[in-house]
């Protein structure tokens, strides 16, 4: 089978690549261009750690085509930070100790930062339902949970 062209942006970035039309978003951004912070943890689209945005939409990256890129705006966990200097959530992130084995870590923070993005004021319990669909078996999510809310209560007194 032939390889398709597909002409994209990838955090910011305009990107091209070659996939067979039988090739996930996810290992495009990994194999095609070695960004390899969304991890594939089922591959159905159950656990969440294949995160990232499309045209502003939260999507599982295992479960969408490489060719279904084209033309759109795709932001992964690379592009959460501005160069070195890390995201406030990044920040929470690491002084709540919200992670661990860091198979989930990506698509949290891919997942809560739309949530904050969509909603700058979270309940706990939106925040919960949010990430709803992003499985941590080391965590607990109850210190997820508080850097979330923590980094949304520091990102409004900053604005």
């Amino acid at each position: 089978m032939s390889k398709l062209h597909v002409s994209t942006t990838v955090n910011g970035d305009a990107v091209e690549y070659l996939c067979d039309p039988r090739e996930t978003l996810l290992d495009c951004l990994r194999d095609k261009l070695n960004l390899t912070g969304a991890k594939e943890g089922c591959g159905t689209g159950d656990c969440g750690a294949c995160s990232v945005t499309v045209d502003g939409r939260l999507v599982c990256s295992c479960l969408m085509l490489g060719v279904e890129a084209e033309g759109k705006q795709i932001e992964t966990v690379e592009g959460i930070a501005d160069g070195d200097v890390l995201h406030p959530l990044q920040q929470k992130m690491i002084e709540y100790a919200a992670l661990q084995c860091g198979i989930c870590t990506p698509g949290i923070l891919v997942a809560a930062k739309s949530l904050l993005e969509k909603n700058p004021n979270p309940t706990e319990e939106e925040t919960r339902y949010w990430l709803a669909g992003n499985l941590c078996r080391c965590t607990g999510y109850d210190k997820i949970i508080r850097a979330v809310m923590d980094t949304a209560a520091e990102l409004r007194e900053a604005s």
